[in-house]
C-alpha cells in the first residue's frame, strides 16, 4: 500500500510538472508572437510615418517608399546612384550617353523621357512613378501636370552651386527612404574630397568653360564645376564674389580672365574657339604659353553634377596635374 501511494504521488507530481511546462511553453510562444506582431506593426508604421522636406515649392511630404522615380535632370541621377537606387525613367536628352559612365555603372537601364528642357509629360505618366523629381528652374511651369501624376520633388539643379548639390542629394535621401545611408554617402563623399584636396598644392589657377558655336561661358565660382575646384583648393582667376554661375565670355574677357589653365568642354565643332585661334592676340594667353589648355568632359564637368561626378573630375585633375 505504502509503494502504491509513492507511485500516485509521483504520478500526480509529473502531471502538474507537465501543466507547468505546457504553461510555461504556450505563455513562450504568446510572448514571442507577440514580439513578431509589434515588430511587423512597428515596420509598418514606419513605412507610413510622413517623411518631410523643404523643397523649392514648400514643404513636400511623401509617406511610401517609392519604387518608381522618374528624374528630369542628370544629377538626380547621381543621387540615386550614388545609394544605389535606379530610376525608370530619365529626362536624357535621348541619348543615354550623356550621363557619366560613373554613374551608368551603379543604375539599372532607364527609359528616357525627352529633353531636359522639355520632358515628355506623356512618356513620365505611361511609366507610372510614385515620384518625380524636377529641377525648379526648368520644370517650374510643368509643376501642376507633373503633380497630377505622382508627387513631384522640386530642387535645384541647373545654376546650383556645388553645397547646394550636396543639399539637393540630402532631400532626396529623405525622399526616397534612404536618410540614413545618403547621409553616410555624403560624409564619405567628402572625405574623399579632403583627401583629394592634399595632392592640390598648385598655386596656378584654372578656369573651366563650355564652348559651343555661338559661344563661350566660363563657370565661376558660384557654379557646380566652380565650387568642386574650390573644395579641392585650387584658385580660380575670377572673383570669388561674383554671382552668376555661368559667365557669357567674350574674346576680350578671356585675354582679361587669363588663367594658367582652361579646361574646355566643347559643345559642338567647330565653335567660336576655331575663330579666336586665328587671333594673334590668342598667344598672349597664360594657358596657351604653358600649353595648358585642355578639352575634358562637358557632360562630367557640367551637366551630371553630383557626387560620383564631383570624385570624377578630381581624379580627372589628379591626371592632368601628373599626381596619378
Amino acid at each position: 500500500m505504502l509503494t502504491l501511494a509513492i507511485l500516485l504521488n509521483l504520478i500526480l507530481k509529473k502531471e502538474s510538472t507537465m501543466k507547468i511546462e505546457k504553461q510555461i511553453t504556450i505563455k513562450h510562444i504568446s510572448t514571442v508572437l507577440l514580439m513578431l506582431l509589434s515588430t511587423i506593426f512597428a515596420s509598418f508604421t514606419a513605412m507610413a510615418q510622413t517623411r518631410s522636406v523643404q523643397d523649392e515649392q514648400g514643404t513636400f511630404e511623401i509617406e511610401s517608399i517609392p519604387q518608381r522615380i522618374v528624374v528630369l535632370e542628370f544629377s538626380f541621377v547621381d543621387a540615386l546612384a550614388a545609394v544605389g537606387v535606379s530610376p525608370v525613367g530619365v529626362a536624357d536628352d535621348n541619348d543615354a550617353t550623356r550621363v557619366i559612365p560613373a554613374v551608368r555603372a551603379k543604375i539599372e537601364a532607364w527609359e528616357s523621357v525627352g529633353m531636359r528642357s522639355q520632358p515628355s509629360v506623356e512618356a513620365i505618366a505611361v511609366l507610372k512613378p510614385d515620384l518625380i523629381i524636377a529641377d525648379a528652374e526648368r520644370h517650374r511651369a510643368i509643376y501642376q501636370d507633373l503633380q497630377r501624376i505622382a508627387p513631384t520633388l522640386l530642387l535645384k539643379s541647373r545654376g546650383e552651386t556645388y553645397q547646394e548639390n550636396l543639399e539637393s542629394a540630402r532631400k532626396i535621401g529623405v525622399a526616397i527612404g534612404k536618410q540614413a545611408q545618403m547621409t553616410q554617402r555624403v560624409d564619405q563623399h567628402e572625405k574623399t574630397m579632403a583627401a583629394f584636396k592634399q595632392y592640390f598644392t598648385t598655386q596656378e589657377t584654372f578656369q573651366f568653360g563650355v564652348v559651343s558655336d555661338k559661344g563661350m561661358w566660363l563657370h565661376s565660382p558660384a557654379s557646380y564645376a566652380g565650387g568642386v575646384l574650390s573644395t579641392l583648393g585650387i584658385q580660380s582667376p575670377l572673383a570669388q564674389s561674383t554671382q552668376n554661375a555661368y559667365i557669357p565670355t567674350s574674346f576680350e574677357l578671356l585675354l582679361k580672365t587669363n588663367p594658367d589653365w582652361l579646361l574646355v568642354g566643347f559643345y559642338s565643332q567647330p565653335n567660336v574657339m576655331d575663330e579666336w585661334r586665328q587671333n594673334p592676340l590668342f598667344k598672349l594667353l597664360t594657358a596657351v604659353k604653358k600649353q595648358q589648355i585642355v578639352e575634358v568632359s562637358p557632360e562630367l564637368w557640367s551637366l551630371n553634377r553630383g557626387m560620383l561626378a564631383a570624385e570624377e573630375i578630381a581624379r580627372n585633375l589628379e591626371e592632368l596635374l601628373g599626381r596619378s
